[in-house]
């Protein structure tokens, strides 16, 4: 095979599966309830009835979360009022309502989630969930690809991946919202 034919197939062989556990298109989510940091509690079940949610798992020290986050702020600027952003803290050793007061995100920021997580098998971050008025599931991230290779072959850092991959989370995420 020559070489350009071969490096081109190589950069074309740059995505893996993020996870076989994805919840199916459609199943019902589970519920559960939270604590805002000012101790307000939020529910699944009862937000989810008033528009369609983006649950967000994430913590302060994940490159993905944070190359994600503007983008859903930005999603959540372009929906408004038809659209909620649970944002559940999991897996955190920092100061997440310091992080996100910081960045200006307006979430729904929701602490200790690392029980709500394990319900939804999340064992990595970002986990983005997106239900409907049903609590339906409309979208999963772990049901998209991830980059693992760069355009000339190799390896990207998890930075790189990050800064890479959050464009198209976004993209599909709009996409799904759109079909709700």
């Amino acid at each position: 095979m020559p070489l350009r034919l071969s490096a081109t197939l190589a950069a074309l062989v740059i995505l893996v599966t993020l996870s076989s556990r994805a919840f199916a298109e459609d199943s019902i989510a589970p519920n559960w309830t939270l604590r805002t940091p000012d101790g307000v509690s939020v529910e699944l079940a009862e937000r989810s009835q008033e528009r369609p949610q983006i649950i967000l798992f994430w913590a302060t020290w994940c490159p993905f979360c944070k190359a994600l986050m503007p983008h859903l702020q930005s999603i959540r600027l372009e929906y408004g009022d038809t659209l909620g952003l649970l944002a559940v803290n999991i897996k955190e050793d920092g100061d997440p309502e310091e992080f996100v007061a910081k960045a200006g995100y307006d979430f729904t920021l929701l602490l200790d989630g690392d029980a709500v997580a394990d319900q939804y098998e999340i064992a990595g971050t970002p986990g983005v969930i997106i239900v409907d008025t049903s609590r339906k599931i409309r979208f999963d991230l772990r049901q998209l690809p991830g980059l693992v290779m760069g355009p000339d072959g190799k390896e990207l850092t998890r930075g790189q991946r990050a800064k890479r991959l959050a464009p198209y989370w976004a993209a599909e995420i709009r996409k799904a919202l759109d079909g709700i």
